[in-house]
């Protein structure tokens, strides 16, 4: 079981060492991205802090740091859309990390109902991106209504 992490000193040590010593930002952060482990498909992005990380590593359950609701987050919890961790890799630096997981409850991850977070892209006309947003994703997996009845939205204007 994991209770710290490693102090950062040698620049070799965190890019080519075997020790895990992640770099937090000002806010004590770290960005993940979180990956279906069956076909790769790209499913959310949050943020650990030190505390989600950890709880990661020792449940093998994806814990984010919720941002809007200043708290740790327990991926599924709620909705039961749970995250199994098959797999974590961290970048060069350090500063950014990968989840590759198996999806539990309704095999989506996205709390407006859609499997992947990456619901939508960007237009491409004569060559340029424009603003306007064209679905990548037809239909939703699940309601969210029925899912989160009357929890408050975590997306924040």
């Amino acid at each position: 079981m994991i209770k710290s992490f490693s102090k950062r000193e040698s620049i070799f040590e965190v890019e080519e060492g075997t020790t895990l010593q992640p770099k937090f930002d000002d806010n004590n952060l770290i960005p993940v991205i979180t990956v279906d482990s069956n076909n790769n498909h790209i499913l959310m992005h949050g943020y650990m802090n030190p505390e989600a990380f950890k709880l990661s590593m020792n449940t093998g359950e994806a814990h984010y740091w919720s941002r809007s609701r200043k708290c740790i987050w327990k991926k599924g919890e709620t909705s039961g859309l749970k995250q199994k961790i098959k797999e974590i890799k961290i970048d060069d630096d350090q500063d950014c990390v990968i989840f590759k997981v198996e999806l539990g409850g309704l095999k989506a991850s996205c709390h407006v109902g859609y499997k992947s977070c990456f619901y939508r892209k960007l237009a491409l006309a004569d060559n340029k991106y424009s603003i306007k947003l064209e679905f990548t994703e037809k239909e939703k997996v699940f309601d969210p209504k029925e899912v989160y009845g009357d929890a408050p939205n975590p997306t924040k204007l």
